[in-house]
Parts: C-alpha cells; structure tokens; sequence
C-alpha cells in the first residue's frame, strides 16, 4: 500500500524486517520444538536461540543469486549461529515457516482492525443517543418516504459494523493457524508435537489436513470478511455523501481551517474524505474476488497464491485500518444540520403520514383499495400543486375521509412523535442508552 494511505502501526506489522523477524522466530521455536521432546540438544537450541542473526543485505545477496527468499534466510541465519546453526530449519519445508509467520501476522493485523473498529463504535454509539430524538425523513429509491430519526440512522450504522467486528474475529480464529508438517502435509519429517509446540507459543491452532501449505480458504475467508467491513464503511460514507448534497445539507463531512475543496471554486466543501473511503472499498471487493481465486491449487500446492497475497493480504490490512480510522475522524467531527433535517421533512408538506393515514382508514372499517386510492388522490394532488392546499388540509376537507376517521384520529396520523414512538426501544435493543 502506498504511504498516503498507511498508518504508522500497521505497516510496521508488515515491514520486510518484521517478516523476516517472524519467520525467525518460528525456525526458533521449531528448534525448541525438537529439543523439547529429545530430539535435538537442548544446549544447541539454547545457543541457536542466543546467536541466531538476522542480517537482510545478506539474505538479499543469496536470494539474488538462489532465487528462494526462505532458502536464503535459513543460510544466513545458519552463518551466524555457528555449529547449532545446522539444526535451523530441521525437518521443515519453507512454507512450515512462511504460513505459520503469515497467519501469526494475519491475527495480529485483525487484532488491530478490530481496535479500530471498537474507535468507530465508541464515537458512533455516543451519538446514535445523542440524536435519537432528532427527527429526519427516512427515504427510500432516494425518495421521501416516512419519519426516522438521525440517531436511529447512526444505531444501524453501529449494529452494522458491530456485526463486522463479529466476523472480523471469527476470521481471526479461522486464519489463526500454523502448520509444522512437512512437504506434503503428513510429518514424515517433522513430529506433531513440534507443531503444537510452536503453534502454542505463538497463538495459534494447528491447521488441520494442511498439505504443503494452509489451505487457502481460510485466507479468502479473511479478506472477504475485511472486504465486508470495508462495505460497511462505505455504506456510511455514501449516505453522508448523499445527506451532504447542497439541496440536502442535512450533514457535512468535517472541513477544517486553510482546507480547500476545489483548486478553482472557492466555495466547495466537498465530501473527500468519503469518497476517499468509498474508492478503498473497490479496492478492497477486489481484492476478495482474488483471494477466492487463490483458493484452487494444483495437488498438494502450487505458487500461483504466493505472488498475490504478497500485495493483496497486507493491502487489505493497511488500507481498511486507514479506512476505519478516517470513518472514525469523521464522525467525530461530522457537522450535523437538525434545522435542515426539519424543513426537508416538510418539503412535502405532510405527504410522510400518508401511511398511517392508510392505516387509520383501514382500521376504522374502510376497505383496503378504496382507502388506498382516497389517500394517493390526495397525496398527489397536494404534491403537483405546492401553491394549494396540504396533504392535511386536503384529507380534513374531504367529506368522505372524514366520515370514517374524526379529526382527532387524523391528527394523530401527523403526530411525529406516535411515529417514532419506538425508537428508544429500538436503539436499546442494539444495547445503545443512556447519554452521550
């Protein structure tokens, strides 16, 4: 990933030293693995563990000429541990290494994208019950249809990405494996108990029926699952876009001091920081559809997978926690506009109680279609002409309605609070109370 969408954190998770410094750890912990159950001195695994170096010019210079990453870091490791430096690497294949490191790499980049995710959630939850009561026209094809409150709005917004942080570590369980097994999976040179040992110390499960590698459906299951989050985000930054339209206004990302939205227009204030996340989001669906496509090798490996997840895992990483921590930053600060959300709710004069109009006729014994027609009559009258009367005034003088529904129970058909009468039931369902 680029460093203008890279967080400090994350790319040091990802860095070549930090890779390199993982697989050593796992040669290391492989050795100990072996002197734990007798099979190697316990005095050469102490000595490897106090002298193994790392040293990456010289691992490059033997790859350059080796054309193997992990066969060139064993040798230069091995060089600078002396005679216990033969047991580096005893019994293993390369990915024994490389996929243990990667999936130990795997849960620590998930646990910091569900860090993240807890920073959107504690700014969102606060607000949802800031704004519950807030009135605002729910819309539907980008059409007005019935009353919903801003901090209902926010609450799906939290519930939505709540489930993300669900997914988010139900992956981080199913990639957090190692796989001490050898060329094909089956021991033949390693022993189980190795495998454990190492996957203990670096919390992880044994991947069970592992063939030279881990499969690769754990792997697509992660990056779709970022994927998914990342969607998440998106939905949010599209609505804000949307409730940011200059003919809306009922939101504006944050814009601060000396910020400009255009090079030529000085009056634009933009939603960039929106749309930034929505392009990442592409990015990240992208990356899911190739990952699925890892999942098919050939027997028991190929490296056809190799070359893509070197971009595409920690890409995925580095862009959605760029992308959670921009969501973050701006709800925090997002401007939110109650006096607009009240006059775009009475745009149509009264058109959003047409529903409960419906109901009340309904209710009050008339029949289905004939109440239907009645109100949408009367709606569309008062939609095509905004000079005349309202849509009440049309309903209260229409002999025909009023004969079935008195003027008390019309009025409570226009009672915005009857209308979101549930919303605190709703908000603490999603387990959102009390006061910001």
């Amino acid at each position: 990933m680029i460093a203008r969408y890279s967080r400090p954190e994350m790319s040091a998770l990802w860095d070549e030293a930090e890779r390199l410094r993982r697989w050593l750890e796992v040669e290391l912990l492989a050795v100990e693995g072996w002197a734990a159950i007798g099979r190697i001195p316990a005095e050469d695994a102490a000595a490897l563990r106090a002298g193994a170096r790392l040293d990456r010019a010289r691992v490059a210079e033997l790859e350059a000429h080796t054309g193997h990453d992990l066969a060139s870091f064993v040798q230069a490791v091995a060089e600078t541990a002396g005679p216990a430096g033969r047991w580096l690497h005893f019994g293993l294949t390369s990915n024994d290494v490389v996929d243990t490191a990667l999936c130990w790499q795997l849960t620590a980049a998930t646990d910091l994208l569900i860090a993240d995710i807890d920073a959107v959630l504690g700014v969102l939850g606060p607000k949802a019950v800031r704004f519950a009561d807030q009135p605002e026209i729910g819309r539907t094809h980008g059409v007005h249809a019935e009353p919903i409150s801003f901090g209902l709005k926010l609450a799906r917004w939290h519930a939505e990405l709540s489930r993300g942080r669900r997914r988010l570590q139900a992956a981080r369980q199913e990639v957090g494996v190692g796989k001490i097994s050898g060329p094909v999976g089956t021991y033949a040179g390693c022993d189980p108990r190795v495998e454990a040992f190492v996957c203990e110390r670096l919390g992880l499960s044994p991947a069970e029926g592992a063939t030279q590698i881990v499969p690769r459906d754990r792997h697509a299951a992660w990056v779709c699952s970022l994927a998914v989050v990342g969607g998440s985000c998106d939905y949010i930054a599209t609505e804000i876009r949307g409730l940011q339209r200059t003919e809306i206004r009922e939101v504006e990302e944050p814009f601060r001091t000396g910020q400009k939205g255009s090079s030529s227009m000085p009056h634009k204030r933009n939603p960039e920081k929106c749309e930034r996340i929505s392009g990442l989001a592409r990015l990240l669906r992208g990356y899911a559809a190739v990952a699925l496509q890892d999942q098919a090798l050939w027997h028991e490996r190929d490296i056809s997978h190799s070359s893509v997840e070197r971009i595409i895992l920690p890409d995925a990483a580095l862009a959605l926690d760029y992308m959670l921590d921009l969501c973050r930053g701006i709800i925090a600060d997002l401007h939110v506009y109650p006096e607009a959300m009240e006059a775009n709710l009475e745009l149509t004069r009264g058109l959003w109680a047409s529903g409960q109009v419906l109901l009340g006729l309904i209710g009050a014994g008339m029949g289905r279609e004939e109440a239907y027609r009645l109100v949408q009559q009367h709606a569309l009258a008062a939609w095509q002409e905004p000079d005349g009367p309202s849509f009440r005034a049309r309903l209260e003088a229409d002999p025909a309605l009023a004969a079935v529904l008195p003027q008390r129970e019309l009025a409570a058909c226009f009672d915005l609070g009857q209308q979101l009468r549930y919303i605190p039931a709703i908000l603490a369902r999603l387990g959102l109370t009390g006061r910001e």
